[in-house]
């Protein structure tokens, strides 16, 4: 199984999850550092919960799947100063 199919498949355990809010996520690119480049769509590209989302459950279900990834970055995250932006030291 090749790295982008199983980064794939840890972001499979996620998608329902996403689809329920009208959202999804797309793997952009997997660079040769390792780093998986993600892109939100639908409604996550600009909810408000983006970033808590993105850490808590895309991020962390990929390091934990596929351990020699060594970033993950969404490259249409909400700006983490927008004020309507809800982080995870605000749960």
């Amino acid at each position: 199984m090749t790295l982008l199919e199983r980064v794939e498949q840890a972001l499979d355990s996620i998608r329902p999850y996403l689809e329920t809010d009208g959202g999804n996520v797309s793997v952009e690119e997997i660079t040769p550092e390792n780093v998986v480049k993600l892109k939100l769509l639908g409604t996550c590209a600009n909810c408000s919960m983006s970033i808590m989302t993105f850490k808590a459950g895309l991020e962390q279900a990929i390091r934990k799947s596929v351990p020699e990834i060594t970033g993950v970055e969404a490259i249409n995250l909400t700006d983490i100063n927008d004020p309507s932006a809800i982080t995870p030291s605000q749960n």
